[in-house]
């Protein structure tokens, strides 16, 4: 593990003893149960939330920001703490490949991080798969509440990019134990038990949260919960421990914590209550980043996690790079995986001030939230700095508070200084953070505010089974809940073709779906699926093992 430092002397950073801190061998520790309510009172830290522009198959390093930013005000002298998702198997083998950061900012022990670490998605993976389990079998038995099997909605979960498992049938052969039905398979990151790992802000409401899950509903149309079935009690019991943050390092030794992974395209996007809450109580300045595109994950950080948790961010980082506002011109088609076009590598000042309408729309959609926001450009290596200057100049003229150029991939803490000293100052500035729309909001109004005030739309189009599905939750008292929409994370629409600042568009709502121990409504638009696939060339076929151990191709 070369330089990493023990995990003891990790938590000793950060005032903690070694009863704060279980240790999972050398380098990865759990926090203690409670220990969120057990630190002294202070005044929290600094909350900053990093986020971006719509992703492009080039890669912003949006996680590679977030860690070198928190490295590069540890240098300075501030107590810092980045916490982050756990990457999922899906992505790890399929496109992206691993989630640690890289270079000279990344996670340590990245290999394990990015692959069994603590054990916290398999315990989600298996109690998601129990409740199905237990759930199916309540019904073949004709327990009570008798359920109407056609409205079973609770499918299965697996934590790899398995797309023969989306759509299939399950209690073949006339089993006592199974009725005969249509279902599927989502990731484990889309699971409605991850988001709720990721909200709940200790172990009762964590059981809270899990009891109130809905699966079905009963013959009369009344919903039928997890603890209607019985199951509550051992779902607990596979998820006692994965409540608890996951204690890390970065690669130069300043504490990060690493805890739960919901997909932001498809769920909410972002790390735990639980670890902010802890880390605020913990560190002057609070590094956490959200998934994907501020449409995505930063949206859902702020109308969905900041009312969980309560804390009220400082400021926001929207990443970018020269050759992703490039890309967003629309000129340069290519896949995930696939080569550079070397077009996109050279100077072109005319592309990148058309493809840098998607950096002025992210802007003003973050302009809603009344907090200062910062750009910051992630240098590569064929960057020009009349590029560059002209990113500083549009950003500015867009709205930004502050622009800084990072090399954090390159030069770690060193390359993400003029960063970390803006950051400071953004958090100096005077912020006056509010939702974006009010809780009592219809829950059509809320959609509609968010594809028009966040997404640039001009509304939404609502189906009639997703029509349907609202009226339903509204009956059952659920319209106060705020939203999530599920839709891709490569466009601000629904249709990843539609590059830059797509306009006069409707945002088609298929399906809604009721998450009611998360503690939201989340509406399906588009083509979005709940389980991808892999690609052409995924990156599992460079992944190996040498003969010492050691984990390559990650």
């Amino acid at each position: 593990m070369g330089d990493a430092i023990p995990i003891h002397q990790i938590a000793a950073q950060l005032g903690l003893s070694t009863n704060d801190v279980e240790p999972i061998g050398w380098y990865k520790g759990k926090l203690a149960a409670g220990l969120s309510q057990r630190l002294p009172e202070r005044n929290p830290g600094k909350y900053i939330g990093v986020t971006a522009i719509n992703p492009t198959p080039l890669g912003e390093g949006k996680t590679v920001i977030a860690i070198g930013l928190a490295m590069a005000l540890a240098r300075g002298g501030r107590k810092s703490i980045v916490t982050l998702r756990q990457p999922s198997q899906g992505p790890v083998f399929g496109v992206k490949g691993g989630g640690a950061g890289g270079g000279a900012a990344s996670l340590v022990p990245a290999d394990e991080i990015n692959l069994h670490f603590t054990g916290d998605i398999h315990a989600v993976t298996s109690a998601h798969n129990l409740l199905a389990a237990m759930l199916d079998n309540h019904v073949s038995r004709g327990r009570t509440p008798v359920i109407n099997p056609s409205t079973m909605t609770w499918r299965r979960v697996i934590d790899l990019n398995d797309k023969g498992l989306a759509h299939v049938i399950t209690g073949l052969d006339n089993v006592p134990q199974a009725p005969l039905r249509e279902t599927g398979f989502d990731l484990t990151a889309a699971s409605e038990i991850m988001a709720i790992l990721a909200l709940a802000d200790s172990l009762p409401d964590l059981r809270n949260r899990v009891g109130r899950i809905i699966v079905a509903e009963t013959k009369t149309g009344e919903p039928v919960c997890a603890n209607d079935i019985g199951a509550t009690g051992a779902m607990m019991a596979l998820l006692r421990d994965a409540i608890r943050p996951n204690l890390v390092q970065t690669c130069e030794g300043t504490p990060a914590i690493v805890h739960a992974g919901p997909f932001a395209n498809i769920a909410h996007g972002n790390s735990s209550v639980l670890a902010d809450l802890t880390a605020v109580q913990l560190a002057d300045f609070v590094v956490t980043e959200s998934g994907f595109g501020s449409d995505c994950g930063a949206e859902k950080f702020f109308n969905i996690k900041c009312r969980s948790s309560g804390l009220r961010p400082n400021a926001e980082v929207v990443v970018c790079t020269v050759r992703a506002l490039k890309y967003h011109c629309g000129k340069f088609p290519m896949r995930p995986g696939e080569s550079i076009p070397e077009e996109l590598l050279v100077e072109n000042l005319e592309d990148l001030r058309t493809g840098s309408v998607n950096l002025q729309a992210h802007l003003a959609a973050l302009q809603n939230f009344g907090i200062p926001i910062v750009v910051a450009l992630n240098r590569f290596p064929a960057d020009t700095d009349r590029e560059i200057e002209l990113v500083r100049q549009l950003s500015m003229d867009y709205g930004a508070n502050a622009f800084a150029v990072a090399e954090s991939f390159k030069y770690g803490s060193k390359g993400t200084m003029e960063l970390a000293q803006a950051v400071e100052k953004a958090c100096e500035q005077p912020a006056s953070f509010d939702y974006l729309y009010p809780p009592n909001l219809p829950v059509v109004d809320k959609l509609e505010t968010i594809v028009r005030e966040v997404y640039g739309g001009d509304g939404i189009e609502l189906l009639p089974l997703a029509k349907r599905r609202i009226e339903q939750f509204e009956r059952w008292g659920f319209k106060d809940l705020p939203v999530c929409i599920a839709k891709t994370q490569y466009s601000l629409s629904h249709d990843p073709k539609l590059l830059g600042r797509p306009r006069g568009f409707r945002l088609p709502i298929r399906d809604c779906r009721l998450a009611a121990g998360a503690g939201y409504l989340y509406a399906l638009a588009g083509e979005i699926s709940t389980l991808p696939g892999l690609p052409r060339e995924p990156a599992a076929l460079r992944i190996d093992v040498k003969d010492d151990g050691t984990i390559v191709g990650i």
